[in-house]
């Protein structure tokens, strides 16, 4: 394969053109490596290498301006809106930022296309008079405001234009126009100067005027890189501009055209593969690139053109080890690097002026990865130790003096993550550049092993070095919210840099660093709408027609930048692979790119269509988790059955083994995490604890309707102390939490009233116990060792002469759950009758200690379901309507014999513990 450089280099050398006295001019400055390497052996003899540039880099020379740093610009232009600017109240310079970053793209464009600037700005500023009656003698402030602002555009445009020139200074679209202003001088002052163009393809206006008047003076030559295929086709927009070019230079009415090549009809093996997700792309370039490593043993000939920047690191993680020599021609964006996480949650936090930081942001921080090894004391980090304060103490809010108290050695440290920045810029970039210099000292002292790390610290020493440069010239950043949008326009600008070996082993490039360049094997990720091409986009101020009429470049000659590209990337190839992603993401990429669909209707080549999927083994024979019993885990049971196995451990057990497993054999608690609203068994416990203080001073006597009123009272600071003690500092004065605290105090109050109408209808009321533990040994003949039951009644009281066991339960519980027909599903059904298990062991232990000479009655009063009353249990005959509402000797009876069938189950060292389906 032979590469349009080697064809431009070998007809100048046909020509006896002295290569090292002329100016070879590409599209970028990537392709002038790969110039200078195919011009080493293309020359028999030694010469000196000629200049080659960029066409940035020749305008610039042109235009003597130098150029300016987007977010140089942004500073320069508000500097220059607010000289402009007549009013007493200018935006803020993060207002500003806002809409001017749009407008400078706009006069980018209106130079480098040489629109006559008078005239669009006027034109824009008549329309907008139109579209809101100017006539109009009723017009409102903000169409005044309005209309005033279009009319300043062209005041705006000149004044910068004016103050950028007399600094020196310019963005592009003004150094391609000053270049324009300039040729003629640079002609007569260079007489003897030849420059060859070559790789170009869509020019504005500038680029067109400045390479037709060296042409026209023959001061230059220019090759095109365009194939048969798309030039003759008058649809194809792969050849749009170049087209153009032939049909409307004067130059061509006498001059040849070069070159039209006949390349794209060879041979060539093109493969779309559809694959899911950016991943599933990074991981099928790995597999390709795996198997071309196999088969021709070098990749030197082979490159990765990705079509979506995000795709970089992904890829450099599934390249096969198998391939050493690498060269990534496009650079890492810095926003990609974890370090850039760790500033942006510093500003979030920052930006909001408080003293008392939220919780996940503050352990958020502590736990970055560049962070958390500057908590290290010893063989321990004291970042667990911090988090478990907070847990433990249910801190949603936390001051920096409060959390200098969970660990004062690293007080430095936290005075500089959360000291105040008093929304001062200047306190900010010294509080972060100070931050990176603490960092840097840590990762030296094990240097070998953190110098990628060392390397990303270094790139963001230097964005913030550049914002204080910044900031102490202009002065214009304020606040913080202003610096945080600085921060973010020079973050996307900047890249980390990959060094390598530019000419050897396998490339990965960008779709614009391919442009001259020529591979035999191409990858092409991201082939997807949206994507490859950009599709639609109007980030301007200048309408569609504006820009038709002025010959702007709208979203149709976007798209055939893109065409031009992705055809002449496969124009010589060999072998070529089009990646897209399968998975539409509207924010992304939509489905597979028009280009796709091209390559399948032009009929050219027969193009191989797969979709990839990763290779998963499905395992048909996925079961359930069963763990068996040996003699250590009946060890801890015995010990567990010794100390007291309570209802809610049975219960557990009934609705999954395994978690009855984790719980109380493993000792796996689960996690407790900070309880930001007030979690369900809270609330619960809170009535519990509330009720307890109520009723226990009348413990063994009768109550009266007068003594539960003067309860009513006390239920504010009772409830607001339980609320503190479970609660411990997290905040129940607002949000859904302080609706919890008020159904809390509306629970006990309704119950009360309940309690206080039920009395006074004449019914009597003895409280027996309140919160009363009971522990029984329970006598099973199988089992050769103690087996305690325990368990904590809520309360027990004797109404009208019947003696009532209640659980207090929180949640909703209705009659149908306390209600049992087939003693079997006790200890099988977790869902309908845990709660008839609990209430039958509660009154099981109470009979256990004092068998039942009166009527006995146990049941659930639910605080969502108060108008249900005293839920009893009730064993209900089968086939009948007919219940038993009173615990008998008989019922009893039946729940003791499901107890210890469900206790030798337990114990049966042939039962395993078998996960059930959830």
């Amino acid at each position: 394969m032979t590469t349009f450089i080697h064809d431009v280099l070998a007809d100048l050398n046909k020509k006896q053109v002295d290569v090292s006295k002329i100016t070879l001019i590409l599209p970028s400055k990537r392709a002038g490596v790969f110039l200078k390497h195919e011009l080493t052996n293309s020359i028999q003899t030694p010469i000196f290498s000629p200049i080659i540039l960029s066409i940035e880099e020749f305008v610039e020379e042109l235009s003597q301006l130098k150029a300016i740093s987007n977010t140089e610009l942004l500073f320069e232009f508000y500097e220059t809106y607010l000289q402009v600017h007549e009013e007493q109240n200018p935006d803020s310079f993060d207002t500003f930022s806002k809409w001017a970053q749009i407008l400078l793209q706009d006069f980018n464009e209106i130079d480098r296309y040489l629109i006559p600037q008078e005239h669009i700005f006027d034109y824009l500023s008549a329309i907008k008079e139109l579209n809101h009656w100017s006539v109009d003698t009723k017009q409102t402030n903000f169409v005044k405001n309005y209309l005033v602002f279009w009319k300043r555009l062209k005041i705006y445009y000149n004044q910068l234009t004016e103050n950028l020139i007399n600094k020196k200074k310019g963005y592009q679209g003004l150094i391609y126009r000053e270049a324009v202003e300039n040729i003629q001088n640079y002609i007569e002052t260079n007489p003897d100067k030849h420059h060859v163009f070559l790789g170009f393809n869509a020019l504005n206006k500038a680029e067109e005027t400045i390479i037709q008047e060296l042409l026209e003076n023959s001061h230059a030559d220019i090759y095109w890189d365009i194939d048969k295929s798309f030039f003759e086709n008058k649809n194809h927009d792969a050849s749009l501009f170049i087209r153009q070019h032939q049909n409307q230079w004067k130059y061509f009415e006498s001059n040849p055209f070069n070159w039209v090549t006949s390349h794209y009809k060879q041979t060539k093996d093109i493969s779309v593969i559809g694959v899911p997700k950016n991943v599933g792309q990074a991981k099928c370039i790995g597999n390709i690139l795996n198997k071309l490593q196999e088969e021709n043993n070098t990749l030197n000939n082979t490159a990765v053109v990705l079509g979506e920047e995000s795709l970089l690191l992904p890829v450099l993680n599934s390249i096969p080890e198998a391939i050493k020599a690498l060269n990534i021609t496009m650079g890492l964006p810095l926003k990609s690097i974890p370090l850039a996480t760790l500033f942006e949650q510093l500003f979030f936090v920052h930006k909001k002026e408080t003293t008392n930081y939220y919780f996940k942001d503050v352990i958020k921080i502590l736990s970055h990865q560049f962070i958390r090894p500057l908590l290290q004391s010893g063989f321990s980090n004291d970042l667990q130790k911090v988090v478990q304060i907070i847990e433990s103490n249910n801190l949603i809010y936390i001051s920096l003096s409060r959390l200098t108290t969970f660990a004062p050695q690293h007080k430095t440290l936290f005075k500089l993550l959360f000291g105040k920045w008093d929304n001062n810029p200047s306190t900010a970039l010294k509080q972060c550049q100070t931050l990176i210099l603490i960092i840097k000292a840590h990762l030296e002292q094990q240097k070998k092993e953190n110098l990628l790390a060392l390397e990303h610290l270094f790139k963001f020493n230097t964005l913030f070095n550049e914002l204080i440069l910044l900031d102490e010239q202009y002065k214009h950043v304020s606040d913080i919210a202003s610096l945080f949008s600085v921060y973010k326009e020079l973050l996307s600008t900047q890249t980390l840099d990959f060094k390598g070996e530019p000419l050897e082993g396998l490339q990965i490039m960008g779709m614009l660093e391919s442009r001259v360049l020529d591979f035999e094997t191409i990858i092409i990720s991201s082939v997807n709408e949206g994507i490859l091409p950009s599709g639609k986009s109007n980030n301007s101020f200048i309408p569609y027609d504006v820009k038709l009429e002025n010959n702007l470049p709208t979203y149709k000659e976007k798209d055939a930048v893109y065409t031009y590209h992705f055809y002449r990337l496969l124009q010589r190839a060999k072998r070529i692979f089009i990646i897209y992603n399968t998975e539409i993401d509207p924010l992304k990429g939509g489905e597979k790119s028009r280009f796709i669909t091209q390559l399948d209707l032009e009929g050219i080549h027969k193009i191989k269509h797969t979709i990839a999927v990763p290779n998963i083994a499905l395992d048909t024979n996925i079961k359930e988790t069963v763990i068996t019993k040996n003699d250590d885990v009946i060890n801890q049971l015995k010990k567990y059955a010794a100390k007291g196995l309570s209802p809610s451990a049975l219960t557990s057990y009934i609705r999954n083994p395994i978690d009855f497993y984790f719980q109380k054999v493993l000792k796996i608690k689960e996690y407790d995490d900070v309880e930001e609203t007030v979690a369900a068994n809270t609330l619960g416990t809170v009535i519990h604890n509330t009720l307890e203080d109520f009723y226990k001073p009348f413990e063994g006597r009768l109550i009266t309707w007068e003594q539960i009123s003067e309860m009513k009272p006390k239920i504010a600071v009772t409830v607001t102390k339980h609320f503190k003690d479970l609660f411990k500092e997290g905040d129940i004065t607002k949000g859904k939490n302080l609706i919890v605290f008020e159904i809390s105090k509306r629970y006990i109050f309704n119950f009360l009233e309940l309690e206080i109408a039920d009395l006074k209808a004449g019914n009597t009321l003895e409280i027996l116990a309140v919160e009363l533990d009971n522990t029984v040994e329970i006598q099973i003949p199988e089992l050769d060792f103690p087996v305690r039951i325990t368990g904590k009644v809520d309360r027990i009281d004797k109404r009208n002469g019947i003696t009532r066991v209640i659980d207090y339960k929180s949640g909703n519980v209705d009659s149908s759950k306390v209600q049992i027909t087939n003693w079997e599903d006790l200890t099988t059904d977790y869902d309908k009758y845990s709660k008839s298990f609990q209430v039958l062991t509660y009154a099981y232990l109470m009979h256990s200690k004092n068998p039942f000479t009166e009527p006995v009655e146990a049941g659930i009063i639910s605080f969502k379901n108060l108008n249900g009353g005293f839920l009893k249990f009730a064993k209900k005959e089968t086939g009948s309507n007919q219940k038993i509402e009173i615990i008998n000797h008989e019922i009893l009876e039946e729940y003791q014999t499901q107890l210890k069938q469900l206790i030798l189950e337990i114990f049966n060292l042939e039962i395993p513990f078998t996960e059930k389906a959830t």
